[in-house]
């Protein structure tokens, strides 16, 4: 079974205190065949708290990551906080990306306010699936999660989603992949794109 896994590694730069954040994918073979390492970092500064600096600790990527297939169809990987970015998103779709990946640990607080409106915006202006596997509860006594892992559709429906309790078990949603709804909305809804007045993302 192919399996995507967010983990911490080593920077390549051998003087680099920092690490990279990155997204496997794991096929079937046990092979990594993907490896995306996080554009966007969370540097967060809100009037009265919380505050949190990612890039005292983790080194940027570099590259947006071309799909790649998968038994769901084409992959786009990205991570947490690259959310808040479009332009990865619709560069991903333009690739042909049927489904979208944000594994994330979104703070409460930005969580209940914008974690489900921008996943929902993704899925609708790409018109794909979105995948949004989410840490949820306590890393530390400063730190903790919003959770509510979730399946958006390509028309922004939520196909599946999970409350975001933290419980003393863990929590498994499934949800299908319905490739005739992908064609069927974009067919429906071609979004194409006016690159003779605003450049290709």
């Amino acid at each position: 079974m192919p399996i995507s896994v967010g983990v911490h590694e080593p920077s390549d730069n051998p003087d680099s205190k920092r690490i990279k954040n990155t997204l496997l994918w794991i096929n079937e073979k046990g092979e990594i065949a993907n490896r995306y390492q996080k554009l966007h970092l969370f540097d967060l500064e809100m009037e009265n708290g919380p505050n949190m600096r990612e890039s005292n600790t983790i080194e940027p990527g570099n590259e947006i990551l071309p799909p790649f297939d998968s038994p769901l169809g084409k992959l786009g990987s990205m991570i947490c906080f690259d959310l808040r970015f479009p332009e990865i998103a619709l560069a991903l779709k333009r690739q042909h990306a049927d489904v979208l990946l944000y594994p994330s640990a979104f703070m409460p607080t930005t969580g209940k306010a914008h974690w489900l409106p921008l996943l929902q915006a993704r899925a609708i202006e790409c018109t794909s699936y979105v995948i949004a596997a989410a840490q949820v509860g306590a890393h530390n006594e400063k730190r903790s999660s919003y959770g509510h892992s979730i399946v958006i559709d390509p028309w922004g429906g939520v196909v599946a989603e999970l409350s975001g309790e933290k419980k003393d078990e863990p929590e498994v949603i499934f949800a299908e992949i319905n490739h005739e709804k992908l064609k069927s909305v974009r067919k429906a809804l071609p979004l194409k794109r006016r690159t003779d007045v605003y450049p290709e993302v």
